[in-house]
């Protein structure tokens, strides 16, 4: 059966198509030239449907879904947008459509989206009309809990739905933290206790926390993994603080980075890019020298994957949502980087090939 990887980029969208084994690959596109897009998910209950959130300079964010598999793309009904505010409160309005989580298996059309400025908002209807999610948006301490943004501006990510309940999820601000709702979103509570926040007054605030990219594993959904601003955590419920299980790194390669990917079917195994996280943040491979570290005992210890990677001179690294892994038996890898190559480790072999 072929094998499609979606690319999200600055200039458009692109297609990788492999053949049955993942060793050989095709590259098409872009579709939709000129837009900026942030995430492209393909819907595992209907898989001919994708949604696709993009931005141009002169048409503001939205949404894109295609019926068939890719081929055609249509802009949605209703893109999501804000309330109206209500008399004496500030008007919001969504900067970018930056996340996109399809919702639970049991409720076909369902999708989830988060935005910047921090917003949640959810579709019924496989992504063509977009409401609100009033239980977080409009939330009391909302404007406590996202309190100022990155450089970059704030971010609402990694929605998580959890595969035994579609009431109960989870979702990743940055800068706010993680918070967990156990109805649906209409109550939110957060969920740092035991993560580090090194640019705080009060490193151990409840809230204010940079998470990065964080995973609820889907076989084992007690198990979540997070790749922080201040480390690499940990944490299996129902227990509610996290381990920092980015101390067993290297101490030369650190902890911080952006992506968080995990094995479909084994919880213990975990991969992370690592990147310089000195004081100015260059946003860059250490020293030049690009890896993919692994874990296969949750976080207990990790391993060097850099076998067919620049062994030199290579000043890139992997954002948040440019690395996955797919659902075969032997899964295969996957990173896009910020220099715009792609790289592959297909059959979860130790080596890395430059597809595209």
């Amino acid at each position: 059966m072929p094998h499609t990887l979606w690319i999200a980029t600055r200039k458009g969208a692109f297609q990788l198509r492999g053949d049955a084994q993942r060793k050989t690959w095709k590259l098409s596109g872009p579709q939709l030239l000129g837009h900026v897009v942030h995430h492209i998910v393909q819907d595992p209950r209907d898989p001919k449907v994708l949604l696709l959130a993009a931005k141009t300079g002169h048409l503001g964010p939205t949404v894109y879904r295609s019926v068939d598999r890719g081929r055609n793309w249509q802009e949605v009904a209703q893109p999501p947008a804000f309330a109206k505010p209500k008399e004496g409160e500030t008007e919001r309005s969504v900067q970018r459509v930056f996340w996109l989580t399809p919702g639970h298996k049991k409720e076909k059309g369902v999708w989830y989206a988060g935005t910047s400025p921090a917003g949640l908002f959810r579709s019924e209807d496989g992504g063509d009309h977009w409401q609100p999610v009033a239980g977080f948006n409009d939330h009391p301490m909302r404007s406590k809990w996202v309190a100022f943004g990155t450089p970059d501006g704030e971010f609402l990510h990694s929605i998580s739905i959890d595969s035994r309940d579609a009431k109960h999820m989870y979702i990743g601000i940055s800068i706010g933290g993680i918070f967990e709702s156990l109805d649906s979103g209409a109550t939110w509570s957060p969920l740092n206790k035991g993560v580090a926040a090194d640019f705080l007054p009060d490193a151990t605030a409840e809230f204010g926390h940079d998470p990065h990219c964080m995973a609820l594993h889907p076989i084992k959904p007690d198990r979540l993994y997070h790749q922080n601003h201040c480390g690499i955590y940990r944490l299996d419920r129902p227990g509610t603080e996290w381990q920092r299980i980015g101390k067993a790194m290297p101490k030369k390669i650190g902890d911080i980075g952006f992506p968080m990917v995990l094995h479909p079917t084994d919880a213990d195994t975990a991969w992370v890019f690592p990147m310089d996280g000195t004081s100015v943040w260059p946003r860059t491979a250490i020293d030049g020298k690009p890896a993919v570290y692994r874990t296969q005992d949750a976080g207990k210890s990790w391993q060097r994957l850099d076998k067919g990677l620049p062994a030199s001179q290579a000043w890139l690294t992997v954002l948040r949502q440019a690395m996955c892994a797919d659902a075969f038996k032997r899964p295969g890898l996957y990173f896009g980087s910020t220099s715009g190559g792609v790289w592959a480790s297909g059959n979860v072999r130790e080596s890395w090939t430059r597809v595209a």
